[in-house]
This record gives structure tokens, C-alpha cells and sequence, in this order.
């Protein structure tokens, strides 16, 4: 889900632009686009006029040489943005790029950044990506099918990420205990792509043994009416049994989701399900209705949102933010291009 009030996005938002394969199912509610972007967000015009992007390519496409008149901008350099696109596209062995130019605005501080974007193999249509690097060195502005964006920026885009989830990442975990690399899952027990995504995220656990991979509560109560319920009983059986007896919940839930879809069927398929973990399902239920258990989902939620997650399943790796249901061998290139740019033992 994209949450309307939801306006700051991690670098996922490059993947939706760029490579079209990482535009995967998830549960999302988008915001109608605004006719015209608030006036304190609207950046002016560079002052130099970046030609258009080449024409579509049956082979590697050949990008225009760079003209020094095209970088009049002192921050962010050359190497920097490099450094970026490095980090946030380096996986893909088949996208390539050039910066084209680092222009200064009318703004003190902000650059327009203009870079060409292609594919090897000649099969995508090169394009023209423009962003607007913010004055901090950490933020980027640019412009998607609803708007205005901010995204973090800079040679390690997701190190800030990371480090809010090494300290408030808090849900069951399987693997390791240590937080040095580490997989956080936002979902929500109703949605379907996130029922999906499981099988994704099993096979992480075989195949990343010293990762510690969270399980972080996400329900969108706007569109799946039991899954703040769901999340809140799971939050008890963690409470309860621990990490062990929530991941046998939650299997148990995501198999039965369908008995989601009604009060009555949400009440049997919960309680079902605390019953597999081996607990006493009338606890459970009584453990779920109170505040505090009800605080703990909502500050999940709020973790997420604060991270730039606007919907599920999304898996952030060491802060990088993935969609968690991508064809699995996609997923696990990600995360190890990930483990190594952040030199991690996996």
C-alpha cells in the first residue's frame, strides 16, 4: 500500500523507473497524482537544456558525449552520483549508464542530475532519468506517475536505513542473533502477495544461515479489515513462546488466510492457528485486545513509514528496500550484491 501521507521513499523508487522487472505485485493504494506539486516542493528549471534521451537500441546503446557545459554544479560530483547508481543498480549486470550532466538551479544547493539509462542487450528502450539532489548530500527529489518524491541519496544510500533497523527492528526473528546482516520483512497476514512472498522468504532461511531475518508487522486496515487483529495476536505469541512458536503462527495464518476475509472466519482462523503454535488460543485473544499489544502493531507500522515503506511485502536488506515476492533468483542476487557493497560475512 502507498500510503497517502507517505511521501518519503528509499531507493526502491529508482527499481519502478528503471527496471521494469522489479515492478512486482504488492498491495498498494495509490493517491490520485496532484495537478500541481506544492509550491514549497517545486524546483525550478535548469538553466541549461539537456537534450532528450536517444532513440531505442537493438544493441548497446551509444550515449552522446558528455558536454562540460552540462556540469555547473559543485555537489554533489560526479563521483559521487557514480557511486549511487553503483549501489543502488550495481547488481544488474546488464544496466549500464551515464551521468550527463550536474546542473546548478535556482535553488542554493540543489542540482539537477540528468543521467542516461540503458540496457546491454539492446531488449530495453533507453531513457532519461532526472532527480534533483537536496542540499544535505542524503536526499534526492524525483518525479513518478504520483508526484514528487524524496529518496535517500549518496555514496551509501541505505546506511541510515540500516542503522534505524539495527536499533528499532524488534519482531521474531529466525537466523542470528547479531544485527550486522540482517533482513527485515514488513507484511501484513491478509495480504495476499505477502502469503506469496513466504516461500521467498523460507528459502532465505536455508540459504542465508548467519542472516537474521525479522519478521515486522505491517497491516493495512484500510483494505484488510482483520490484519490489524492478526498482527496483534501474533505480536502475543512472540510475547508468549517466542520466535519459534510466531513463525508456526504465522504459517498457519498465511495458510489460511482466507478465513480472513470474514470476522467470524478471522476469530476461528486465529485462534486455530494459536492452538498449532502450542498455545492456549483464549489467552492469545485476550493478550491481542489489550493497548499495549495494539501499540506495538501501530509502532511497527510506524517503523515502516518512517523507512519510506509504502507497500507489502517489502523486504529491506541492510536498509535496502526490495519488494519481497521478486522472482527468488532475482531476490538473492540483491541480497548478496547487498552483503558484499556493505562487507559482510554471509
Amino acid at each position: 500500500m502507498i500510503r497517502p501521507s507517505a511521501r518519503f521513499l528509499s531507493t526502491a523508487a529508482l527499481f519502478a523507473l528503471a527496471l521494469p522487472l522489479l515492478q512486482a505485485s504488492a498491495q498498494t493504494q495509490v493517491p490520485a497524482a496532484p495537478t500541481q506539486a506544492p509550491a514549497e516542493t517545486q524546483i525550478p528549471a535548469a538553466p541549461t537544456q539537456v537534450p532528450a534521451a536517444p532513440a531505442p537500441a537493438t544493441v548497446a546503446p551509444v550515449f552522446p558525449k558528455p558536454s562540460p557545459e552540462n556540469f555547473t554544479a559543485t555537489a554533489p560530483t560526479l563521483e559521487v552520483v557514480n557511486a549511487f547508481l553503483q549501489a543502488t543498480w550495481g547488481f544488474d549486470d546488464n544496466r549500464m549508464w551515464q551521468v550527463e550532466g550536474i546542473l546548478k538551479t535556482a535553488v542554493d544547493g540543489v542540482a539537477k542530475v540528468v543521467v542516461y539509462v540503458g540496457d546491454k542487450t539492446g531488449k530495453e528502450k533507453p531513457n532519461a532519468l532526472v532527480f534533483f539532489a537536496l542540499a544535505d548530500g542524503k536526499h534526492m527529489i524525483v518525479a513518478d506517475q504520483t508526484g514528487l518524491e524524496m529518496i535517500s541519496f549518496g555514496e551509501r544510500p541505505f546506511a541510515d536505513a540500516r542503522a534505524q533497523l539495527q536499533e528499532r527492528a524488534d519482531g521474531p526473528y529466525r537466523g542470528v542473533a547479531s544485527k550486522d546482516f540482517e533482513l527485515v520483512e514488513f507484511a501484513d497476514f491478509q495480504c495476499p502477495h505477502c502469503k506469496e512472498a513466504q516461500a521467498n522468504m523460507d528459502k532465505l532461511v536455508t540459504d542465508f544461515p548467519k542472516a537474521r531475518i525479522v519478521f515486522q508487522n505491517d497491516p493495512i486496515a484500510s483494505i484488510h479489515p482483520q490484519a490489524l487483529n492478526a498482527a496483534a495476536y501474533g505480536v502475543c505469541v512472540d510475547k508468549m513462546a517466542g520466535s519459534t512458536a510466531f513463525f508456526q503462527f504465522a504459517s498457519a495464518v498465511f495458510d489460511g488466510q482466507d478465513g480472513l476475509s470474514t470476522p467470524d472466519g478471522a476469530t476461528l482462523t486465529l485462534n486455530s492457528a494459536a492452538t498449532k503454535a502450542g498455545l492456549d488460543p483464549a489467552k492469545v485473544a485476550e493478550c491481542a485486545a489489550t493497548p499495549a499489544t495494539k501499540a506495538e502493531v501501530v509502532a511497527s507500522v510506524k517503523l515502516g513509514a518512517e523507512l519510506g515503506v509504502n507497500e507489502v511485502p517489502t523486504l529491506l536488506v541492510n536498509g535496502r528496500a526490495v519488494p519481497a515476492n521478486i522472482p527468488y533468483d532475482l531476490l538473492k542476487k540483491i541480497i548478496l550484491f547487498q552483503a558484499k557493497l556493505d562487507g559482510v560475512n554471509q
